[in-house]
């Protein structure tokens, strides 16, 4: 028979005494940074591919949101690379002050809410750098069915998936809400709360052939959009 170990629990108040810092400092000037591979046929059409540039003040924003960044470059990389020629114009978008009011997206919108018809599709990516698994899509269902032939080639990857969701990424938020479709990588998200805004969120954690997958899925998506025949229900 197993031996019975007792415990004793002792009702202790205790007292703590936290000195917290934090300030809120004036604006200073910065930016999104912009890049565009025009169109051939429509170089009016925008579809947008685009993470946020800035990080929690803990860490170096490694999966929150560098990697978003370079996924969003890559993307426009491996187009040039492969010689592709969109139809329509893949607009690179860096986001400036995601984490801390959105300013970057809400002068994104200021500048350009008169062209959201101009505006085909947006995307973000602003989950990690973990595996893809496949498309979040916000917008009609009808979408989703579109882009059935999509999902067949990104299946041989793993990343077939297609899911519609209520939201795809904050920067782009004003764009959803004007009724442009919006995309984003499904990811394993399995450890990224293990590093999300902590001081843990550093390069060491980014896998280069996961940040290649999703570097893949996202220029599969961009390319299929820039190219479709018919526009997307809004």
């Amino acid at each position: 028979m197993a031996p019975t170990i007792g415990f004793r629990i002792l009702a202790r108040r205790i007292r703590l005494k936290l000195v917290i810092t934090p300030q809120t400092l004036p604006d200073i000037e910065s930016a999104n940074v912009i890049a565009d591979i025009k169109g051939s046929e429509h170089p009016e059409q925008m579809i947008v591919v685009s993470g946020h540039l800035d990080s929690w003040d803990l860490g170096t924003g490694a999966i929150d949101d560098g990697a978003g960044v370079a996924v969003s470059m890559e993307t426009a990389n491996l187009v040039q690379k492969l010689h592709l020629k969109p139809k329509r114009t893949i607009r690179v978008i860096a986001w400036m002050n995601e984490e801390n009011g959105l300013a970057g997206s809400k002068q994104y919108a200021k500048d350009h809410e008169k062209e959201w018809m101009n505006h085909f599709a947006a995307m973000e990516t602003d989950g990690g750098a973990d595996h893809p698994l496949g498309i979040n899509i916000k917008g009609k269902p009808e979408v989703k069915k579109m882009f059935a032939p999509v999902a067949a080639i990104l299946q041989q990857s793993g990343a077939g998936m297609l899911s519609l969701v209520e939201h795809c990424g904050a920067d782009i938020d004003p764009m959803e809400k004007a009724g442009v479709p919006a995309f984003s990588p499904i990811q394993d998200s399995r450890f990224y709360f293990n590093y999300h805004h902590t001081a843990a969120d550093t390069l060491d954690k980014i896998v280069p052939k996961e940040l290649a997958e999703n570097s893949a899925v996202v220029a599969v998506l961009a390319y299929a959009l820039a190219n479709m025949e018919q526009p997307l229900p809004r």
